[in-house]
């Protein structure tokens, strides 16, 4: 059975993610742990879903029956349960969660003594275990060998201090009026307190969660909330956070959605000036714009794609010893601040040039312009190899003579192809995608 995905497991609570696949993925998860295990514990945070409160059970059971000791934080961000598996000297973390997703689906992210996620092979590991009822029913624990478990309450100060420390110590957000949509989710009590705590005015909206209204018309999926607020407040920035504030969602003074590929290239730019930025480069995914790559080549910066993932994107940058990167979609991750993307931190990195700048939101956040984009998804009847496809390598040859770019690939949940063509005439990708549809229409 395959159960991890692109960002650990996720479906609908209840159904896919019940409480008896949960406990006993746990368990299969504890098996595999305990071959590396120096202290025997194990760290759980959730988010602010109804469901949490079941799956945490059931992942307490499972890894007591082994004989783990559970640490269990309650409700935090994503980053910071990568930050405080480390902290804390626990064997792994979990964190409870399903990102972006409604309240209705819930999901599981683990992560290695040192706070980053599992790659691929780890999670076949685990997998395998999992499918092994014989194993994991002989390796649950008896007697004083089984583990216990406790709720800490106060390690949310661990993690703001953390926090707060990445922002420049010669800086003040005194004077910045934010708006802050916590997404009825995780940060809803870390988000407002740090950026308070560093000076500014804050005005926080969706900060109080009921376990259903999470991600519900609000926060990163939905900034033009925020932009409204931001106007009717004059407020300086707007900051969108998702359900596990893992995404970042930056909203300027005039109300306007900063694209996350022009932020990806305004903070790699600001890293350079101020003589921290780590290999010369920015890693990002197939997704991002032409355009930010260009501006980056202006700078003397090289911009390194990956496949679509925040995961990919991390690996990346262990790979090119890079410590700046991120998705067009808001993850971004600042490796000497947090092993995974941190919407918090990210805000601060933006606050700080903003700040250091002197200039308005709209301005320094604005560095370039995007080339134009055409994403279009065709459903087909079959999946055939793209490779296999008789005269799909021609005409993309064509496509890239006229100096545009194309990404084709498959949906890894749905009969859908997504097409993707940029250049930097639309009228000339508007042409070639209508050309690209008509033709796998009829190919597929």
């Amino acid at each position: 059975m395959k159960l991890f995905g692109t960002d650990g497991v996720r479906g609908k609570a209840g159904e896919f993610l019940d409480s008896i696949t949960t406990m006993k993925l746990a368990m299969a998860a504890g098996i595999y742990f305990r071959k590396h295990s120096t202290t025997n514990k194990i760290l759980v945070g959730k988010d602010t879903r109804r469901s949490g409160y079941m799956i945490e059970n059931a992942l307490v059971s499972g890894l007591t029956a082994i004989g783990y000791d559970v640490i269990q934080i309650g409700p935090m961000p994503t980053p910071a349960i990568a930050y405080l598996t480390e902290s804390m000297r626990c064997d792994a973390g979990i964190m409870i969660s399903a990102s972006h997703n409604p309240y209705d689906d819930n999901g599981i992210k683990f992560f290695d003594n040192h706070g980053n996620k599992l790659n691929s092979k780890c999670e076949k590991e685990i997998e395998k275990i999992f499918a092994d009822r014989e194993y994991i029913i002989s390796q649950q624990k008896i007697g004083k060998e089984i583990g216990s478990s406790k709720r800490i309450d106060d390690v949310i100060g661990r993690y703001i201090v953390s926090i707060k420390s990445s922002f420049p110590k010669d800086l003040t957000l005194h004077g910045q009026r934010i708006v802050l949509d916590c997404a009825n989710g995780a940060a809803y009590k870390v988000g407002p307190t740090i950026l308070e705590e560093l000076g500014a005015e804050v005005i926080t909206i969706n900060n109080k969660p009921n376990g259903y209204n999470i991600n519900d018309d609000c926060g990163a999926l939905h900034p033009k909330n925020v932009g409204k607020m931001v106007l009717e407040t004059r407020a300086d920035l707007g900051i969108a956070l998702d359900g596990d504030a893992d995404r970042l969602v930056i909203i300027d003074e005039t109300g306007s959605v900063v694209s996350g590929d022009k932020l990806l290239g305004a903070l790699c730019n600001y890293l350079k000036d101020e003589s921290h930025l780590v290999g010369n480069a920015c890693v990002a995914t197939v997704m991002s714009n032409q355009a930010l790559e260009d501006y980056l080549k202006s700078k003397n910066l090289e911009l390194i794609r990956t496949d679509v993932g925040d995961k990919n994107v991390l690996e990346g940058m262990k790979k090119h010893n890079v410590n700046f990167g991120g998705e067009q979609s808001g993850h971004i991750i600042f490796s000497d601040v947090a092993k995974t993307g941190d919407g918090l931190a990210s805000a601060l990195q933006v606050l700080a040039l903003i700040v250091k700048s002197g200039k308005k939101a709209s301005e320094i956040l604005n560095p370039f312009e995007l080339y134009p984009q055409v994403l279009e998804n065709i459903v087909v009847s079959q999946k055939k190899p793209l490779d296999e496809i008789d005269g799909l390598k021609k005409l993309q040859d064509e496509i890239k003579k006229l100096g545009m770019r194309d990404l084709v690939r498959y949906s890894g949940t749905e009969k859908k192809l997504r097409v993707l063509l940029e250049g930097k005439d639309k009228k000339q990708v508007e042409e070639y995608m209508n050309k690209l549809v008509e033709f796998f229409k009829n190919k597929l």
